[in-house]
């Protein structure tokens, strides 16, 4: 009986291993300010390279293994978004994503992601790019909606493990 209710207790544990629901804000157009802290880490990141999702492939998940916080908003008809999170400290190393539903609801916040209509992720490079240079800012830009509105989830991430740090949160919302 003992085995039996630790192996409950084990698997209750397990699913609720990430339990965060997204931070609403109204205006999608501002600056919001956090702390990794707010976040818990994901043990499952298999939801960003399966083909109805594709926000990062595999080879970078250790990119995506710290606290993820997160946030939404709204996405109207004809408008665009970029996101970028700056942390407070210029050596941390943070990553992001953002990915558009239809609405947020079961089924379309991470891990549980089973599609999204569009996902963006930027992370720290592995190399060197021509012509371009990489500060401590991780940007997601190309979220857009055209005819109908969509939600937009974003994920700030500590990169390698990274559980804390302060930073903002820039969003930039464009419509007609």
């Amino acid at each position: 009986m003992k085995t039996l209710s630790l192996t409950f207790t084990l698997l209750f544990f397990s699913l609720h291993l990430y339990s965060q629901e997204p931070i609403y804000f109204k205006n999608g157009n501002g600056v919001l300010t956090g702390n990794l802290n707010q976040g818990s880490p994901m043990s499952d990141l298999s939801w960003a390279w399966s083909s109805n999702n594709a926000c990062f492939p595999e080879t970078q998940k250790q990119k995506f293994t710290g606290n993820h916080v997160l946030y939404y908003t709204d996405l109207p008809a004809y408008s665009e978004m970029e996101v970028t999170v700056v942390p407070k400290n210029p050596n941390a190393n943070f990553s992001i994503y953002a990915y558009q539903v239809g609405k947020v609801s079961e089924g379309k916040v991470v891990p549980n992601l089973t599609s999204c209509t569009r996902c963006e992720a930027d992370h720290k490079w592995d190399y060197k790019k021509r012509g371009k240079t990489q500060d401590h800012t991780r940007t997601v830009k190309d979220l857009l909606a055209i005819a109908n509105p969509f939600q937009v989830v974003i994920g700030v991430v500590g990169a390698e493990g990274l559980t804390e740090g302060d930073y903002e949160l820039h969003i930039t919302l464009k419509s007609r």
